[in-house]
């Protein structure tokens, strides 16, 4: 069975920190790439990094690079989110997906998706 649990939910004063865990099953692991989005009320869901299979590669969405950072366990079949220097406007429910493709940009091309964990970062 395919799993995608994230887990780190929490509540941060801007400025602050907060670390995401994503724990997959050994099938979504195995994909090309895993990934973090994020959809805040009213939005879309956005891209927001990604690590490669052997983790010697991440990408980073534009408005948070510099900030987080994306790694990945091999031994535990984790993918990890740091979050740093908070601000409101990270404020959404943060999903881990996981895709074969190349194409890391698209949802779509993501075949596996957890459930969604909220982070909330108050002013």
């Amino acid at each position: 069975q395919v799993q995608l649990v994230e887990s780190g939910e929490g509540v941060v004063q801007a400025g602050g920190s907060l670390r995401l865990s994503c724990a997959a099953s050994v099938r979504a692991f195995s994909a090309n790439f895993m990934g973090w989005f994020r959809q805040a009320p009213g939005k879309e869901r956005e891209f927001v990094a990604a690590v490669s299979r052997n983790g010697a590669y991440t990408f980073y969405a534009d408005s948070v690079r510099g900030r987080f950072a994306i790694s990945r366990d091999n031994a535990k079949n984790t993918v990890n989110l740091q979050m740093n220097s908070l601000k409101p406007e990270d404020t959404a429910i943060y999903y881990c997906a996981a895709t074969y493709d190349n194409d890391i940009l698209t949802i779509e091309k993501y075949r596996y998706w957890g459930q969604g964990t909220q982070v909330t970062v108050s002013s």
